[in-house]
């Protein structure tokens, strides 16, 4: 199953709105349903974003994925500045909230978002933020134990970066992602999918076999895996155009003939379609508006029109289905 991450964008770009509804098998918010957008300030959420992609997805019968739940970066200030205790109590109730307003109309939800940062040197290698300071580590079983009991179709998800690295980094993220996929089963609470970002970074070392090992051993955890953020980060590459369009097309197609063997690899959604709209490309044009290199780490280019990168991860796609 192919998709990718949508914003309010496709409100505006009809173009693109049309490429989703052609493209895409299923649909993940990217931002609509983050804590920063929902809950900007004290006082009522603010749904209308997120419900006007549900609408959307409905109404071209596209499944919508909720990301995410729980995640201790972008959280507001004026939760950063609750006491400890009034934190806890938001949690509880955020969750049953803003859960409970979709229970049963999403396909999955992102319900805790990177958990791991060995960067932060917190035992385990978690990551801190205002939900850590709150509960400690049991924040991600008590967060999947909340939303399991709003919501009892969703599928929920364990979402993670980094885990693509074959260096300190991501070693350090697979080694924690699997002890703490080990803890929330062995605490007898609900987890469906762990859903690894697929950020492709080819300025780290990635050993494909040794992925497929940790893949696999996901797997042996009896739990869906999806590719949830797929995309080539290519300032390593060439400023040749279609030198560097070909090289993304290698580093993406080659990871997902890998990934794909694994038969509990169910989707592969792409951060955003279309590299005008890439977060990549935003944060380039923000460091130098005049910048003449732009980012291409998507299937699609400025223009709506397919790239090597999306033929690669076709036939990627279609290999799986064969086999």
């Amino acid at each position: 199953m192919f998709g990718a991450a949508a914003g309010p964008v496709i409100d505006k770009d009809v173009g693109y709105r049309e490429l989703y509804t052609t493209q895409t098998k299923i649909i993940t918010t990217d931002i609509a349903l983050k804590m920063g957008t929902l809950a900007p300030m004290a006082g009522p959420k603010r749904f209308e974003s997120a419900d006007r992609l549900l609408q959307f997805c409905a109404s071209n019968r596209i499944p919508m994925r909720g990301h995410c739940l729980i995640w201790n970066e972008w959280v507001p200030q004026w939760i950063k500045s609750m006491s400890n205790s009034e934190r806890q109590a938001f949690f509880d109730s955020y969750i049953d909230e803003v859960a409970g307003r979709y229970a049963g109309q999403l396909q999955s939800w992102d319900v805790v978002n990177e958990p791991f940062w060995p960067g932060h040197k917190a035992p385990g290698g978690y990551r801190l933020g205002p939900w850590y300071d709150a509960f400690g580590t049991d924040y991600v079983r008590r967060a999947f134990a909340r939303a399991g009991a709003v919501d009892k179709k969703t599928k929920l998800v364990l979402n993670e970066a980094q885990a693509e690295r074959d260096d300190d980094v991501g070693l350090a993220v697979r080694t924690g992602l699997l002890r703490l996929v080990d803890e929330l089963q062995h605490a007898g609470v609900r987890l469906d999918v762990v859903g690894l970002q697929g950020h492709l970074q080819p300025r780290y070392p990635h050993d494909p076999q040794r992925f497929l090992e940790f893949v696999h051993a996901l797997a042996e955890r009896k739990v869906d895996i999806y590719i949830t953020e797929f995309d080539v980060r290519d300032d390593t590459f060439p400023d040749d155009v279609a030198t560097r369009d070909k090289m993304i097309a290698e580093t993406g197609g080659k990871f997902l003939e890998t990934v794909l063997q694994v038969p509990a690899v169910k989707a592969v959604i792409a951060w955003q379609l279309s590299d005008h709209y890439s977060f990549y490309t935003d944060a380039a044009r923000k460091k130098n508006p005049l910048a003449e290199r732009l980012p291409r780490p998507l299937p699609f280019d400025e223009n709506m029109q397919k790239k090597p990168l999306w033929y690669a991860m076709a036939r990627a796609l279609e290999t799986a289905k064969r086999s």
